[in-house]
């Protein structure tokens, strides 16, 4: 008898969970929608949308779907201010960054950017030398900043992510991807080297120097599933609705544990990365001995021990 009623309910219970799912995935989806609705850029910026999906959670979106998503005057300036912003902002504590439109970024907008690159100012050599030196420096912060911005940033790349972009995702902190992305460091074809970011942090992001070496020569495309394969993306999803649904839940998970503990790891993940161990390990040693005095491991702890999720414990801001 109770096989039996197991079989008559079994499909009963299947769509039990199918219904739970869907409720779970009911409001994802809802704040997705409103991600990617907000019809322009947010003044006073003219090339990014900023919204917030969630109390704690930023999303930026380079918003040119006309151009292509391509990286204007504009845009390498308001980037700078953006995650500044983001920086100060006590409230965010993690930031998703995506492109609007059929692709993440073409790059750099040639056109707009002809002026700076192929026409710099000054008397002679030294002198043009010397501002053109200024103008690649100030365009290698349009992407540090996002290093230095000690909120993670979840990157969200569909479609093609050409040159610029992968200087941009680079400097994220956690790559995602949907199965029609492609990936391409394109500089060698305009005849240049990389100069804002993809030639210092992509070997460090992928590990393989023959890969990287390979990809920054020819310029040859690489795929969704070769990324994954080779650790410059985490994961990939099936189309860009999902990945969106997925990168708001990741960020959601990282928003709930403690600022405190969530941006130290950030800080020290990154001056890890450019030290040696034992310079690591002082640096860290001299980080916590201020950042352990905190209530955040205290109400951690006791989360733990009553088995309560992080999200329902209160974190002040940082």
């Amino acid at each position: 008898f109770m096989l039996h009623f197991f079989f008559l309910c079994s499909p009963m219970l299947h769509l039990f969970d199918q219904n739970i799912e869907t409720a779970l995935l009911i409001p994802l989806m809802n704040a997705v929608r409103g991600m990617s609705s907000s019809g322009g850029p947010t003044p006073p910026f003219t090339t990014l949308s900023v919204s917030r999906p969630a109390e704690t959670i930023t999303h930026v979106e380079i918003c040119r779907p006309e151009k292509r998503n391509a990286m204007n005057k504009a845009f390498w300036l308001e980037m700078v201010d953006c995650f500044n912003q983001i920086t100060e902002d006590s409230e965010c504590r993690v930031v998703v960054f995506s492109g609007a439109g059929k692709l993440f970024t073409s790059g750099i907008d040639l056109m707009g950017m002809a002026s700076d690159i192929l026409q710099p100012e000054g008397d002679d050599t030294a002198r043009i030398s010397w501002n053109v030196r200024r103008i690649i420096t100030k365009y290698q912060e349009t992407f540090s900043v996002i290093e230095k911005c000690p909120k993670p940033v979840i990157v969200a790349i569909h479609g093609a992510c050409i040159g610029g972009g992968v200087d941009l995702i680079t400097a994220c902190d956690i790559r995602l991807c949907t199965q029609d992305a492609w990936f391409q460091v394109k500089e060698v074809d305009i005849g240049l080297a990389a100069d804002v970011g993809t030639l210092q942090r992509l070997p460090r992001v992928i590990g393989s120097r023959s890969l990287v070496n390979e990809l920054a020569f020819t310029a040859r495309k690489m795929y969704a599933d070769e990324a994954k394969s080779c650790g410059l993306v985490s994961r990939i999803f099936p189309d860009k609705d999902t990945m969106m649904a997925g990168a708001l839940e990741m960020a959601g998970e990282i928003a709930s544990k403690s600022p405190v503990a969530v941006q130290g790891t950030k800080v020290n993940l990154i001056y890890s990365r450019d030290h040696s161990v034992p310079e690591a390990l002082n640096y860290i040693n001299t980080w916590n001995m201020s950042m352990l005095q905190t209530q955040d491991l205290m109400k951690s702890a006791q989360a733990a021990m009553e088995k309560k999720s992080l999200k329902d414990i209160t974190f002040s801001k940082l």
